[in-house]
């Protein structure tokens, strides 16, 4: 009102209406409520001097627009929504009306700033409220994770503050289990649904799949708006669940970032929607409910673990209590049966025992009234040695009757009785007692030699105390023991006799242990001489009573520790081996061969000295240790000693024997570690000093281990090869010698090796025979051979293949071939076996009968390496042989003119194939010369590297019949 007062004398002069309606309209522009109230009276008041003036709101972004012949004039700016209130009007003139114009805009401004001062202050109130509102709702949700209500009252407590926060009626809470694939509904509260789900049911999320619920579940993020408008929103798939809402807000619960469960409200109603603050709000709860929960469910766990835990701690107590129970019963018994054995073997009276007997039984239950029952010698009497009872002062001895005691003694079991049953068993006449009549009467039968031989009974005449089935247990037990003790006292004085006749027959006895002592004594001795004898036999040769292969280990081994604790101390080992002994044993006879084996050992172990061991290790192998050599040197001359000693010739009966021996030398290194190395290496020597002419000595050293690791690395790989089918055969040509035609091709063996590449025969023929793998080889080749056979040969060449003598010691081997043939439908004219002289030699019966068979089929005989033999003619004829082979060392000797002796040789050769319709071959032409020279003396066949080397047979399938020199 200051503004007006200020200017009110201004107002009059230029107001030209009332100046109570003015004062009016000003009153009234402070007291509006809002912008559009002061638009209201900023209208009247502008009107008051500009009739034809209007008041209007424009976007304080926009500029003013053109205002053509009228003139604008900003009056305010309203602060929160920054909106610029303008004026219209067509006047011109402004000196009379703009000061008050601006004077209405002055207040206008004003009244602005407070209403928007006024709104930020409710605003700020406002949000003060909902902050402290939200604030209370998370102490409340904090304080229901320790209260001791059950979890279904705390989730109907957090249902109340989310419905203190939002609109909440219905509300429901879901678990999610992401590794089992489950959910949980804990709380449900729905105003529309009637499908209210299990709290404590787990039920598979499958059962929800693509509901809104599950779609926030494995979204992991807050879902707002009504469920058609979610269904239309949604990626996938969806099925409703539940009646439709008019809004449904969801927010995930989660731990860091796995989500857990979610809390969801719905509205049903059209007038009640979730905003977006509602569902930040619902957010940031969520995280405190999930806390909450997590800490009720971990204090639930913690309370379940006590109270199992202390149930557990609970029933153990119990059960150590009666442990403890039982173990002061069962130590109060063990100290009766202590005391009634320690009674059997005392020297007190037997009366004494008697009363000592009752106070032991009377420290385990009611024995007041108390007595000892026997039978007599001869059973028809029964006597009470010992009785004390309140009632009846003394019990004389009587025939056997019909009482209890008789009654236990005939059952020779205990029994139990009241009152009542003792009347009972009167009246049934199975009993008839006589004396005073107890309330309660237990007794047992005392056994020994498996017969009852009395009672034992406890009674009670009081009601207070009585007998009950663990009190006859106890009682039958501790009668065992006094029956023992009461066998033991009765039976004392037979013991004292026993004991005499015992001395007797131990003097008796000992009499008797001292001559078996003095047989055995003897026994011993001569078992002990046999036990030396034995580990002598076991230990030496039998023949030579040299050291054997065990002894000569073992004193190795301690060789080999001596060195490797100090490498000075060094040492030999020598294998010798004599040469050529088979021929003496088969010659002269092995009991001459042994005599001969005697004598080396004798000469050999007169070359050592006395510290060092000589070893028969069988047949005519001999090993040598010899310790405290300076040098590998000496070793060597010990060795060349023995040599020169055996040469000199041996006397066997009227027989002068010849010998030699080839030695092998083995000294250690660090590289041994066990005895048999040394001994295993001399021998690889020995066998290097045989391969260079005999006798003579081989020092062990790194070629000869590189060889032998060589040979092992090779068996090895030739194994391995036969597994992996490496060995391939390759082929050669046989060619006609004047237009060079193909006219048939021999297969070759190779090794395809991994790492060495392509290998001939000559690289590994030798260990694959001795290793017996070569028989093995040549199969695989023969298989592949005949499935590439009809189309190498092309129906009109052959295949030769070679096979060696081995094969023939199987008397299967034809058949072998010819089935072989059969299943790769070979012809068999396709085919030519080649064997050798030397294959022919060792069974010919055999092998005339193989090579017959084949023959017959059809399968073409060659002879190969024909001259380098015997070359005897009775194979020609003998044999089904059809073609020779020429060797290629009389192919390369043949001069490049003229005649020589290889030239008359082949001419010899082709001569008598001629003569016997032989076909005939020549191997290893290299030279136009050679094969000039063989097509003088009429040879038409032949091969060799002239033509071509062998190649796989892809080469050969492509290649034309006629080759090109």
């Amino acid at each position: 009102m200051t503004i007006a007062s200020e200017h009110s004398t201004a107002l009059t002069e230029s107001f030209p209406g009332d100046d109570e309606a003015l004062h009016g309209s000003v009153e009234r522009l402070f007291r509006a409520p809002d912008a559009e109230a002061v638009t209201r009276e900023c209208q009247t008041l502008a009107a008051c001097f500009l009739p034809d003036a209007v008041v209007q709101w424009r976007d304080g972004e926009v500029s003013g627009l053109d205002s053509g012949p009228h003139t604008l004039i900003e009056m305010a700016v309203e602060p929160r929504t920054l909106r610029v209130l303008e004026l219209r009007t067509g006047a011109t003139e402004r000196h009379t009306w703009q000061d008050s114009i601006a004077w209405v805009g002055r207040l206008v401004s004003g009244r602005l700033r407070q209403l928007a001062e006024t709104a930020n202050l409710y605003e700020a109130i406002s949000r003060l409220a909902l902050a402290e509102r939200l604030q209370r709702a998370l102490y409340a949700i904090a304080e229901q994770a320790g209260a001791e209500h059950n979890m279904k009252d705390m989730m109907s407590s957090l249902h109340s503050i989310v419905g203190s926060l939002m609109y909440a009626e219905n509300f429901f809470i879901v678990l999610f289990d992401a590794q089992a694939r489950t959910v949980r509904f804990p709380y449900f509260v729905d105003s529309q649904d009637p499908d209210i789900p299990d709290p404590e049911c787990i039920r598979p999320i499958d059962e929800i799949e693509h509901s809104l619920t599950w779609y926030l579940l494995h979204e992991g993020r807050p879902m707002m708006g009504a469920s058609h408008e979610l269904e239309r929103q949604i990626p996938g798939p969806h099925r409703r669940a539940g009646p439709p809402s008019e809004d449904w807000l969801g927010v995930p619960l989660k731990r860091g970032d796995d989500v857990v469960g979610a809390l969801v409200v719905q509205s049903y109603r059209d007038d009640t929607h979730y905003t977006d603050n509602d569902r930040e709000l619902l957010t940031y709860v969520a995280q405190h409910v999930q806390t909450a929960l997590e800490r009720r469910q971990a204090h639930e766990e913690l309370e379940r673990r006590v109270t199992t835990r202390t149930a557990a701690l609970r029933e153990a107590n119990r059960v150590l209590r009666q442990q403890v129970l039982q173990r002061q019963r069962g130590e109060r018994l063990q100290a009766a049966l202590f005391r009634i054995a320690e009674l059997a073997n005392t020297s007190d009276s037997i009366e004494n025992f008697y009363a000592a007997v009752h106070r032991v039984i009377g420290g385990l239950l009611y024995a007041r009234n108390f007595y000892i029952a026997l039978l007599s010698e001869d059973q028809s009497t029964l006597t009470f040695p010992y009785s004390v009872d309140e009632v009846d002062g003394s019990r004389e001895p009587r025939e056997l009757g019909r009482g209890l005691t008789e009654f236990v003694l005939r059952n020779g079991k205990a029994m139990l009785a009241d009152r009542s049953e003792i009347d009972k068993l009167n009246d049934e006449q199975i009993l008839t007692t006589s004396g005073a009549r107890s309330l309660h009467w237990l007794g047992v039968p005392l056994i020994w030699n498996e017969k009852s031989m009395g009672v034992l009974a406890v009674q009670s005449y009081s009601p207070e105390h009585t007998y009950s089935a663990r009190d006859q247990e106890l009682l039958t037990f501790v009668s065992y023991h006094i029956a023992n003790a009461l066998q033991r006292k009765y039976t004392t004085e037979s013991l004292k006799q026993a004991y005499a006749s015992l001395e007797r027959r131990v003097t008796e006895r000992t009499r008797a242990l001292a001559l078996a002592n003095r047989d055995l004594r003897e026994q011993i001795a001569e078992r002990e001489r046999v036990e030396r004898r034995l580990k002598y036999e076991t230990l030496h040769d039998s023949l030579t009573g040299l050291p054997n292969r065990t002894l000569l280990l073992q004193r190795l081994e301690q060789a080999l520790a001596h060195y490797q604790e100090d490498p000075a101390s060094l040492f030999a080992v020598l294998f010798i081996d004599l040469d050529r002994f088979k021929v003496i044993n088969d010659s002269v006879g092995h009991l001459v061969g042994d005599d001969l084996l005697f004598q080396v050992g004798g000469r050999i172990r007169a070359c050592l000295k006395t510290r060092d061991v000589v070893a028969r290790l069988g047949g005519d192998e001999f090993a040598v240790l010899v310790e405290g050599i300076t040098d590998p040197a000496a070793a060597t001359q010990i060795a060349e000693r023995i040599i020169d000693q055996l040469q000199t010739p041996f006397r066997l009966g009227a027989k002068e024997i010849f010998t030699s021996a080839s030695i092998g030398i083995a000294l250690p290194t660090p590289e041994y570690t066990r005895p048999e190395e040394l001994l295993r290496d001399a021998d690889s020597a020995m066998y290097r000093a045989k391969a260079e002419g005999r006798h003579r000595a081989a020092v062990f050293d790194d070629r000869l281990r590189r060889e032998a690791l060589s040979l092992l690395e090779l068996e090895g790989d030739l194994r391995r090869a036969l597994t992996r089918s490496e060995f391939v055969p390759y082929y050669q040509p046989i060619v006609e010698l004047a237009e060079n035609r193909v006219v048939g091709y021999e297969a070759l063996l190779r090794w395809r090796h991994p790492e060495r590449g392509l290998l001939s025969p000559a690289d590994f023929l030798a260990v694959a025979e001795d290793t017996g793998c070569a028989e093995a080889i040549d199969w695989q080749i023969f298989q592949q051979v005949f499935v590439q056979a009809r189309a190498l040969a092309r129906d009109e060449g052959f295949i030769s293949i070679n096979v060696s003598g081995s094969h023939f010691r199987s008397p299967d081997l034809d058949q072998r071939l010819l089935d072989l043939l059969a299943e790769h439908d070979v012809p068999a004219r396709l085919i030519r076996v080649e064997v050798t002289e030397r294959a022919l030699l060792e069974n010919p019966a055999q092998v005339k009968r193989m090579l017959d068979n084949l023959r017959a089929h059809g399968v073409g005989i060659a002879l190969d390496d024909f001259g380098t033999g015997y070359s005897s003619l009775s194979y020609l004829h003998q044999y089904p042989i059809e073609t020779l082979k020429i060797d290629r060392s009389f192919v390369v000797e043949l001069p490049d003119e003229g005649e020589g002796h290889s030239t008359a040789v082949v001419r010899a050769i082709q001569a008598l194939a001629n003569s016997l319709r032989m076909q005939v071959i020549a191997e290893g032409i290299e030279t136009e010369a050679q094969k000039a020279a063989l097509q003088r003396v009429g040879c038409r066949f032949g091969q060799g590297f002239l033509f071509a080397q062998p190649a796989p047979a892809t080469k050969w399938l492509r290649a034309p019949l006629s080759l090109s020199l």
